[in-house]
């Protein structure tokens, strides 16, 4: 299979030449992400289709055919050469990094060699990194569960069900109508593994990921291939005996059905493995915030707040209802919003309006007469055409109000977790001194 790879908001160019992409199987990568839950989405989608070249938007992850696949990787400045190897490889890296904290979920990617992160694709790493888990989690013991059975048997077992005795084999005494139950493999847990390894036995490409996905397979031989429209979701309970199996269960939800992703239908024509960057953004920063604040005296909630901007003078229905992205309580009160963006804004010194929309604008002024916050901030990826170091990039009173509206960025490629957690603390609520109280 030809691979691809290019970075959003980037362009592969059209031709046959090196480092382009023909003509068949440009047209073809297109219409698959046409079919995509994303396409038609802001600038055009996920793939804008132009003469002489692809031009990906705002969507990442992986478009696959029967001879080819696009990788489209988000543009995040990790410290490495552009367009070389190597960035592409960290690039991977930290998108698995933050799909983890998204979805909070362990995965190990350090098993993962650092010729896998150079050489495969985002799809088959994802693959790898299942596969991997998997097999800790078969090694420990598949999952198995009491199921009531109902049977007709020559002797008792189990309880005797007196109405069904006495109805069906009333002239037929020698059989026996039980009620028992039997400790069994084949339940809601184990058919999504098996159909996720199905799954992605379809998809990959890797030799070594379809060996290890066939051997799989052998252990899940014995339980049910139920299609994936079928699969039992809710009847999946994670307790203290599997809690081992509930990462594996998001990734294969991840795979199968998740929010951020979209397969496409029909075997031949191919199937993409996509995430909203804007969204995905949205959920590893929440999380972070999250621990941020943990021991502090504020609360954070996501998408939360559900205020509505108008309400109907005829019959008072409110309408147009309001979801920040992340809001900071303290007390019954609200003390900050924060609405992430997946852009690049300017420095203040290029433009003083540093690229933030107008719409952005008017939208946090009404979250400010909404939840009366004193301070509202917008948060965006940092980069390299910034000032050094992330933080608060500008500082703006909202015209009329004693409210601060900040442009503030975020290095998503710099540090550890806790290192990006200690630096959102200072940029969300500066007045948190290192008690978790409030200074002043």
């Amino acid at each position: 299979m030809t691979a691809f790879t290019v970075l959003e908001y980037r362009s592969l160019p059209r031709g046959d030449g090196f480092g382009c992409i023909p003509d068949r199987m440009a047209d073809r990568l297109t219409a698959i992400a046409k079919t995509s839950i994303f396409a038609g989405r802001g600038e055009n989608g996920v793939l804008e289709d132009r003469r002489r070249d692809l031009r990906a938007r705002g969507v990442v992850g992986v478009i696959a055919a029967d001879d080819c696949s696009l990788e489209i990787l988000p543009k995040i400045d990790v410290p490495a050469v552009d367009g070389s190897i190597e960035e592409r490889s960290a690039i991977r890296k930290r998108l698995v990094h933050m799909l983890a904290v998204a979805w909070d979920m362990k995965i190990e990617s350090g098993r993962v060699s650092e010729l896998d992160w150079q050489q495969e694709t985002l799809l088959e790493i994802l693959i790898r990194i299942f596969c991997d888990k998997l097999t800790e989690a078969v090694r420990r013991g598949i999952p198995r569960r009491y199921i009531n059975h109902e049977d007709d048997l020559s002797a008792l077992r189990g309880t005797l069900d007196v109405s069904r005795q006495f109805t069906r084999h009333a002239v037929n005494p020698s059989r026996l109508a039980c009620r028992f139950d039997e400790l069994s493999t084949d339940i809601a847990l184990n058919r999504i593994m098996k159909a996720t390894l199905v799954h992605l036995s379809r998809l990959s490409r890797s030799t070594f990921n379809l060996q290890r996905l066939r051997e799989l397979g052998f252990v899940y031989a014995d339980i049910s291939t139920i299609a994936v429209p079928a699969l039992q979701w809710d009847e999946v309970v994670i307790n203290r005996t599997n809690r081992g199996w509930q990462d594996l269960v998001k990734i294969a939800r991840m795979f199968l059905r998740n929010q951020f992703q979209t397969t496409s239908a029909g075997a031949n024509q191919g199937t993409a493995l996509l995430f909203e960057m804007n969204t995905l953004f949205e959920e590893y920063v929440g999380r972070l915030v999250i621990r941020a604040m943990a021991g502090t005296s504020y609360r954070v909630t996501l998408q939360g707040g559900r205020e509505y901007c108008l309400t109907a003078q005829d019959n008072g229905r409110q309408i147009f209802q309001t979801k920040p992205d992340i809001l900071i309580h303290r007390g019954g009160e609200v003390v900050q919003v924060i609405d992430t963006k997946w852009k690049r804004i300017s420095s203040r010194i290029d433009d003083a309006k540093q690229g933030v929309s107008q719409s952005d604008v008017y939208q946090m002024m009404a979250y400010a007469h909404l939840y009366k916050a004193p301070r509202l901030a917008l948060l965006y990826p940092h980069h390299t055409g910034l000032p050094a170091g992330d933080g608060v990039q500008g500082q703006f009173w909202i015209s009329g109000q004693q409210t601060t509206l900040e442009t503030v960025s975020i290095d998503v490629a710099f540090g550890t977790d806790d290192d990006i957690v200690a630096r959102l603390k200072k940029m969300v609520v500066p007045a948190i001194g290192a008690d978790g109280m409030v200074v002043g």
